[in-house]
């Protein structure tokens, strides 16, 4: 088959050189010289097996071609694999960081709850604290002024039992030490 592919080009060659002259290209003597020289080169060559050699080594590279094609093959299927995987993965990490995200919002939400139950149990304590304060406060004012009016009264009642004069006098005190206790 190869002899088969060589045989017209070897007889194209001549005739192409010799196409545009008047003469036929085999009674020109230098190119039917060189035409014979080249028929007896390429008989030795494949005698000594040079085609045989030549064609092999073509092969071969063929052959290295064709497994070179093959491995960028597997290696692109290879990546095309990697390559959905990677996707997928991406996908799956997306999904995962969206639930990251609700669930701390739903965390944030039921923490900020909780803050504002805290904190209104707080005030309520505070305000029950400071109600209780101020209700003891009120009972200390309001025993101070009695304790105060129970000490005019009874320093009244000795100065008119005594027969002062002043009793009018230590009345109108009184009243106005009960009346700076109550401001």
């Amino acid at each position: 088959m190869r002899i088969a592919f060589l045989t017209p080009l070897l007889l194209l060659a001549p005739a192409a050189h010799a196409a545009d002259a008047k003469v036929a290209w085999y009674a020109d003597p230098t190119t039917a010289t060189a035409f014979a020289a080249l028929v007896i080169f390429l008989i030795i060559v494949g005698l000594v097996g040079g085609f045989k050699t030549i064609f092999s080594k073509l092969d071969e590279r063929a052959t290295g071609i064709q497994g070179q094609i093959d491995e960028a093959r597997a290696l692109r299927e290879e990546a095309a694999k990697l390559m959905a995987d990677a996707k997928k993965k991406a996908k799956e990490a997306d999904a995962a960081a969206e639930d990251i995200i609700k669930r701390a919002k739903a965390d944030a939400d039921t923490m900020m709850k909780q803050a504002k139950a805290d904190l209104k149990a707080k005030v309520a304590r505070r305000e029950t604290q400071a109600e209780a304060r101020i209700a003891r406060a009120e009972a200390d004012a309001t025993a101070d002024v009695r304790r105060v009016a129970a000490d005019a009264a009874t320093e009244a009642a000795r100065s008119i039992l005594a027969g002062s004069g002043e009793a009018n006098d230590l009345f109108d005190n009184a009243l106005g030490e009960i009346d700076k206790c109550l401001n």
